[in-house]
């Protein structure tokens, strides 16, 4: 199984952008679905976006469609969340999880970070 390690988080204005990245070590990256979702102290875990190892097809939660993207590079084993137009709403911390199959559920993916913390200011 893949090792993950995320980075990119920081502050930002309500309105601004940030890159997420997660590298992952392992022979298996270019063939797991990856995710990314996020957990604020008052909140359980929830799921943000995820895409497959295979076609690239992408799904991503109501609350951030249109304004964050999901992408990957097997080259350099790295799948990447660009956000965009954020909102004090998207304050969390990010993690990126791996899985033999794209959804929405944490219970389908077996390999964690530790994630990033984002933090958006009104």
């Amino acid at each position: 199984q893949v090792k993950l390690v995320e980075s990119g988080g920081g502050l930002v204005q309500a309105g601004g952008s940030l890159r997420l990245s997660c590298v992952a070590s392992g022979r298996t990256f270019s063939s797991s679905a990856m995710g990314w979702f996020r957990q604020s102290p008052g909140k359980e875990r929830e799921f943000v976006a995820t895409i497959t190892g295979s076609d690239g097809w992408t799904y991503y939660a109501d609350s951030v469609k249109g304004r964050f993207t999901i992408s990957r590079d097997n080259a350099k084993n790295t799948v990447y969340l660009q956000m965009n137009s954020l909102k004090p709403e998207d304050t969390a911390v990010y993690y990126c999880a791996a899985g033999l199959t794209s959804s929405s559920q944490k219970t389908q993916y077996n390999t964690w970070g530790q994630g990033t913390q984002v933090t958006v200011s009104s």
